[in-house]
């Protein structure tokens, strides 16, 4: 995976700069999007990945699945991907792009999943502690984890705070049993 990752970063660090100077930003995340799930699809992997077609025509094919609305800047980056049989990094190549987008406009995915359901108001102060804390613009998800026994656990990036119970007890019985 990470040399997958490795690959897909010039392209999306690339793509990105060729969109940021457009002022095209939504547009090609949405594209990019749409061509990582294409080219999820089972059958569209297969076909990508079969050595019994040219790299010229794989690129056509896909291209075609997006009919005539494919932008053309987009439909020339897929070429480029096909020219260099990297079609196949589309996924990871929307994601790094996605991240590089967040970074450009501050903001930050956050998800927090609670033992209990969190009222709005109690939202509204963590996503303002949290955009505060991170001096970034927050999308707040939150999702109902039973296991965790109280508490919750936010994740937002990289950053993961645990202030579960069920991390707590985790915590003490490594303390106990060391």
């Amino acid at each position: 995976m990470a040399e997958l990752v490795t690959l897909a970063r010039p392209y999306a660090k690339a793509v990105f700069e060729f969109a940021r100077s457009n002022k095209t930003l939504d547009a090609w995340q949405q594209a990019l999007e749409q061509a990582a799930a294409v080219s999820d699809d089972e059958r569209v992997a297969t076909f990508l990945l079969s050595p019994q077609f040219t790299r010229d025509h794989k690129g056509k094919q896909f291209a075609e699945l997006f009919g005539d609305e494919l932008d053309p800047g987009v439909a020339n980056f897929f070429s480029l991907l096909a020219e260099n049989g990297r079609l196949t990094l589309l996924p990871q190549i929307a994601e790094l792009f996605g991240l590089y987008k967040a970074n450009e406009e501050r903001t930050i995915d956050v998800n927090v999943s609670s033992a209990f359901a969190i009222s709005k108001a109690l939202q509204s102060k963590l996503a303002h502690t949290l955009k505060e804390k991170l001096n970034r613009d927050i999308s707040l998800t939150t999702e109902i984890d039973k296991s965790l026994i109280g508490g919750a656990v936010v994740r937002a990036g990289d950053t993961v705070i645990d202030a579960s119970v069920r991390g707590r007890l985790d915590k003490l019985a490594a303390a106990l049993t060391a």
